[in-house]
This record gives structure tokens, C-alpha cells and sequence, in this order.
């Protein structure tokens, strides 16, 4: 596991989107769900976000 990945890890539990748009790359669709997962709960949207970075 590179450093990159852990970074965008440890984001995932603390801002969930940028965790997003930093492994997209680019503001799409998942950054957008993922951004309002996050103001739904906060649990959802680390969740969302942790799948993203990790697949």
C-alpha cells in the first residue's frame, strides 16, 4: 500500500469527499453522492468513501 492510499484513508474518516475527488481525480457522480451521503450522516458517507478508495 502506497502512501497516496493511506492518506486518502485516513481522509475518508475526516472529509469523505475529498478523499473522493483526490482518487477520481475529477468532481463526478460519485463525488457528488458522496458528498451528500456525508451531509445525511457522516457514517455513510465514510463509508462510500472508503469503498472508492479502496476499489
Amino acid at each position: 500500500m502506497d502512501s497516496n492510499k493511506i492518506v486518502q484513508i485516513i481522509l475518508c474518516f475526516f472529509i469523505p469527499p475529498l478523499a473522493v475527488y483526490l482518487k477520481r481525480g475529477r468532481i463526478d457522480g460519485a463525488f457528488w453522492v458522496n458528498l451528500i451521503l456525508t451531509f445525511l450522516g457522516g457514517v455513510p458517507g465514510m463509508l462510500h468513501g472508503l469503498y472508492v478508495v479502496l476499489s
